[in-house]
C-alpha cells in the first residue's frame, strides 16, 4: 500500500467559519509507527476521521502510494482500519458476537470469518473472554476487543486513536507490544496518544499539530536530536501541555 502522503490538507465544518485543519502536510512512511500529537482541539481526531473516510469535504491531497486514498478505499474498502478512542462495540453482546457482527460488516463470512475471529482474538489475548458480555469487561479487555475488531479484515494501514486510555499498566504494556509487532509485520500505524512516554517508546516518526497546523514532523530521532525530549519540545512549540 505504500507511504501515505498528505499535502495541503485543509478542513472546516459546514456552517462554522473556523478552520480545523490548515494546509496539513507530512509523509507517513510505510511499515512504521507514526505518532500524531497535539493538545485537545488541535485537529488530531478530525484528521484521523478524514483518513478513515468518516469525514468528507477536505481539500488538498492524500495519496496512498501511487494512488489517491479514495481510489484505494474503492479498490479495497477495508485496507485501512480504525481503532477509535471510544469503544466501538455493543456492550450487550458477547465478545464473540461482536467479532462476528463486525467481521460481517467488514465483508467477511464463512470459514474466512471464523479464521479471522480466531486469529484476532488470539492476537489480542481475549480468547478466554469470548463468551463474556463486552460491557462487563475490564478497561484493558475492552481496549483489546477494540483492537481485535480493528484487525479483523487485516488492514495494511491501522489508525489508532488513544488506544491505551483508561487501562492498567499491564494492559498498557501488552497493547504497546502488540502495536510494535503489527508494525514489525509490515503494517503502517498512525498513533495518537496523550502519553508522551508511549510515543517516545514506540514511534519512528512524529508530527506535532496545534490549531490545525503542523508545527514539526519527521523522524523522532531528528525531531528531538538536541536531547531535550519530546515533552519539552512539545511545550516549546505549543506553549501548553499535551493534556490542555
Amino acid at each position: 500500500m505504500g507511504t501515505l502522503n498528505l499535502e495541503g490538507v485543509s478542513f472546516h465544518y459546514p456552517g462554522r467559519g473556523e478552520t480545523v485543519l490548515d494546509k496539513v502536510t507530512f509523509v507517513i512512511p510505510a511499515g512504521g509507527i507514526f505518532g500524531l500529537l497535539g493538545p485537545n482541539g488541535a485537529g488530531k481526531t478530525t484528521l484521523i476521521s478524514i483518513l478513515a473516510g468518516q469525514l468528507r469535504g477536505a481539500t488538498g491531497s492524500i495519496r496512498a502510494g501511487d494512488e489517491p486514498l479514495e481510489a484505494l478505499r474503492r479498490r479495497r474498502p477495508h485496507g485501512l482500519g480504525l481503532v477509535p478512542q471510544d469503544y466501538a462495540f455493543y456492550p450487550m453482546l458477547t465478545c464473540a458476537e461482536n467479532l462476528r457482527f463486525f467481521g460481517a460488516v467488514q465483508g467477511l463470512g464463512g470459514a474466512r470469518l471464523k479464521d479471522r475471529i480466531a486469529a484476532a482474538a488470539r492476537f489480542a489475548r481475549i480468547e478466554s473472554a469470548l463468551a463474556r458480555r463486552a460491557g462487563r469487561l475490564s478497561g484493558g479487555l475492552k481496549r483489546r476487543l477494540n483492537l481485535a475488531i480493528g484487525l479483523l479484515a487485516e488492514p495494511e494501514i491501522l489508525l489508532l486513536d488513544e488506544p491505551t486510555v483508561g487501562v492498567d499498566p499491564q494492559s498498557r504494556a501488552f497493547l504497546l507490544e502488540s502495536i510494535r509487532s503489527l508494525a514489525g509485520a509490515g503494517r503502517t500505524i498512525v498513533y495518537t496518544s496523550h502519553y508522551m512516554e508511549e510515543v517516545e517508546a514506540i514511534c519512528d516518526q512524529v508530527a506535532i499539530i496545534d490549531h490545525g497546523r503542523v508545527l514539526v514532523s519527521g523522524a523522532l530521532s531528528e525531531v528531538i536530536r538536541d536531547g531535550s525530549g519530546l515533552q519539552e519540545l512539545f511545550m516549546q512549540l505549543t506553549h501548553r501541555s499535551l493534556r490542555d
